[in-house]
């Protein structure tokens, strides 16, 4: 088959956009310790490296996921996460760490992480987990302490603590340094400036005192 200029050009584009799409960047050196006092004139991904002969075992250490989270909020969870701030050496790894509480009846509401898939251990409690598939397919699992899933990258997803009386506790692995959270219900009801509301009336055939209801509760 001949190959035109044309064909050349899309299969040639096409491979520099698949290329693209990838976790985080391979690092170039060993290790990386982010360089906090850098001021921020340019932006990068990852951090500035600080001088490797500077570096000291101190920065391949965190202990924030050691301390629970504060879960008095509307959903009753909390996410604390591992970063370059609390844990510079971590800089161009391609990983966080997550600590997830969730008070009593309390739930991550369904979520994605746009550059990152994730792994979830519960350690406490009982956490009904589950993930939504780009054909609408919904994957559910009880997780007890021990127990992981997994979450594919960018998939909707959400973890429920099914004990109205007891809190439950999960560590979680995601696949990049900076993987991003989007709330579904916050990325639709919440946003600044407002949805137009013929548009979020129309999508989810609801009305407008609906609507207002359903920001007011999210904050919007």
């Amino acid at each position: 088959m001949k190959t035109t200029p044309f064909s050349l050009q899309f299969f040639l584009s096409l491979a520099l956009v698949l290329g693209g799409v990838k976790p985080d960047p391979d690092p170039l050196q060993d290790y990386c310790i982010s360089d906090t006092k850098i001021p921020n004139f340019f932006f990068i991904n990852g951090e500035p490296c600080l001088n490797p002969t500077l570096a000291k075992s101190s920065q391949f250490v965190t202990s924030a996921l050691s301390n629970k989270g504060n879960t008095n909020n509307p959903f009753g969870f909390n996410v604390t996460l591992t970063n370059t701030d609390n844990l510079p050496g971590a800089n161009t790894q391609g990983l966080t760490m997550a600590r997830i509480d969730l008070a009593p009846f309390g739930v991550v509401p369904p979520h994605s992480h746009p550059r990152a898939s994730e792994l979830t251990t519960c350690l406490q409690g009982t956490i009904l987990v589950g993930f939504v598939t780009t054909s609408n397919r919904l994957f559910t699992q009880q997780l007890r302490p021990g127990d992981s899933f997994v979450f594919p990258k960018a998939l909707v997803h959400f973890l429920f603590n099914v004990d109205p009386t007891g809190p439950a506790l999960a560590v979680s692995g995601l696949s990049s340094q900076n993987p991003g959270a989007q709330i579904a219900s916050l990325a639709t009801f919440a946003t600044n400036p407002a949805m137009p509301d013929e548009v979020l009336k129309k999508a989810f055939q609801i009305t407008g005192q609906e609507l207002a209801k359903i920001r007011k509760n999210l904050g919007g």
